[in-house]
C-alpha cells in the first residue's frame, strides 16, 4: 500500500526480535528516513489483520524469520508536516530456536543480529533503536485474545493489550 492509499493517519508496527543467544535482529533500509541505519523490522498494518499479526507478517517478509510475541515495548506517535498523523506499536518478540535470514531485497541493505553492546556504539543506529536498548524488556504488556465484546459489534478478531 503506497503513501496516496494510506491516508492521513498511518498505523504501523515494529518487531524487536531477540535471539536465544541475545542478539537483536536489526535491519538496514534503503528508503526513508531510516535509509543506511540500523533500525528494528517494521511496516505498516494491512486492513485485514490485527497488530500481532501485522508485525509477525512484516518481520518474515523483511527477514524470513519467525518470532513469538512477548509484549508491546510501547508506542511512537508523531505528525509529519502538520498532515499526517503517523503512529507505530513497538513489539517485543522472541526467536525461540535457530533461523537463518533471509533478507527481503527490494527493502533491505542487509538483516543480522547483532549484539546490543554493539548497537549502542554504531554511529548507524537508529535513535528508536538505541532508545529501546535502554529500556529492554522493563515495561512489557500482555496480550489476551479469549475476550469477545459481544457478537453486535461482528469482530472477525478480537485482541486485548494490557
Amino acid at each position: 500500500m503506497g503513501k496516496e492509499t494510506r491516508g492521513n493517519v498511518w498505523l504501523a508496527v515494529a518487531g524487536l526480535v531477540i535471539a536465544p543467544s541475545g542478539e537483536w535482529l536489526v535491519v538496514k533500509k534503503k528508503y526513508g528516513g531510516l535509509k543506511g541505519k540500523w533500525s528494528i523490522p517494521a511496516g505498516f498494518v494491512e486492513a485485514n489483520e490485527t497488530i500481532d499479526e501485522a508485525v509477525l507478517r512484516e518481520v518474515h517478509e523483511e527477514t524470513g524469520i519467525h518470532g513469538k510475541i512477548q509484549g508491546i515495548l510501547g508506542v511512537r506517535s508523531g505528525v509529519i508536516k502538520n498532515e499526517i498523523s503517523d503512529n507505530m506499536i513497538i513489539f517485543s518478540l522472541k526467536m525461540e530456536r535457530d533461523q537463518s535470514i533471509i533478507v527481503q531485497q527490494t527493502e533491505l541493505y542487509e538483516a543480522r543480529f547483532m549484539h546490543p553492546e554493539d548497537i549502542k556504539i554504531n554511529p548507524d543506529a537508529s535513535v528508536l533503536l538505541q532508545f529501546y536498548m535502554e529500556m529492554q524488556e522493563k515495561q512489557l504488556t500482555s496480550m489476551n485474545d479469549s475476550i469477545n465484546p459481544g457478537n453486535q459489534f461482528g469482530y472477525s478478531s478480537y485482541k486485548l493489550f494490557y
